[in-house]
């Protein structure tokens, strides 16, 4: 069975300037990135699909990402897998100091066990102190400096939030939020009477943001959400276009109330409700 070090050599091979292969030598981080992001997603949809089988492979594909950079930067002079590796144990043994009290990954596991609130409370303290150590002296910090600007919109929304909500900025309850939904969404409603486009795209995302913030009160991923309702539309839709194929109808000939009968019976089906004719 080849191992983590086999899978290295065979990036530098790959990217060997004489004997490599042409598309991965003229590769860069930037160019690596897209292909990084779907990797990414590529397991979380066969995990979302409990496509366990396939697993495997994605997270192969995903971790050959890392090991891409890790190779650029080996060719550069900036570091090597290795320092990654040491890197992220080191991380990892400094944010659980429940665990490893003495910073030993390898002491006995004889230490009192914390409950989830003090375990957060500790992990929020040391992520400060690592911002505080990243900022430099002198430097204004703001809470928000490590909230990844490229991430997902929805997954940034909720960071930023949560982030905020640790020093109290934050609302009491769903229901405030709820209230917030609604006003947001009334506010669309008048950029929408005075045919105001940009107003409305503005009002659309002060919407979004609210709805991520319910999410996060329900504590409801909004990311997984979303997708979930992505997956539901798509296993419905489909439906719609099967059940027109067994008729022989052409879907563009549908109306949309003939659309929506087959949609409430695609819902009806999944639910394993009598149709109502």
């Amino acid at each position: 069975m080849y191992t983590l070090q086999d899978l290295l050599n065979l990036m530098a091979r790959l990217r060997d300037p004489q004997h490599g292969c042409p598309w991965d030598v003229k590769q860069t981080y930037a160019s690596i990135v897209p292909f990084t992001l779907e990797e990414a997603y590529e397991v979380a949809d066969a995990i979302e699909r409990e496509d366990f089988e396939h697993l495997q492979g994605e997270l192969g594909d995903l971790l050959f990402q890392v090991v891409y950079y890790s190779q650029l930067a080996r060719e550069e002079g900036r570091f090597e897998f290795d320092g990654v590796v040491d890197g992220i144990t080191r991380k990892l043994i400094r944010r659980h100091p429940h665990v490893f009290p003495t910073g030993d990954l390898y002491a006995a596991l004889d230490t009192p066990r914390l409950d989830e609130h003090q375990v957060k409370q500790r992990w929020e303290e040391i992520k400060a102190q690592e911002r505080a150590e990243k900022g430099g002296v002198g430097e204004q910090l703001s809470l928000l400096d490590d909230v990844p600007a490229a991430l997902p919109a929805l997954a940034r929304a909720a960071k930023l939030q949560k982030r905020a909500a640790v020093v109290g900025f934050d609302w009491p309850g769903p229901l405030p939020v709820l209230d917030k939904v609604r006003e947001e969404l009334d506010e669309v409603l008048q950029a929408m009477a005075e045919d105001d486009a940009p107003a409305v795209a503005e009002e659309v995302g002060d919407l979004l943001f609210s709805v991520v913030n319910l999410a996060r009160h329900l504590k409801v991923d909004p990311e997984n959400a979303l997708r979930g309702a992505n997956l539901k539309f798509d296993r419905r839709f489909r439906f719609i276009e099967q059940a027109l194929r067994d008729t022989h109808r052409n879907i563009e000939d549908c109306t949309l109330e003939d659309m929506d009968a087959l949609w409430g019976e695609a819902k009806r089906q999944e639910q394993n409700l009598p149709s109502c004719g």
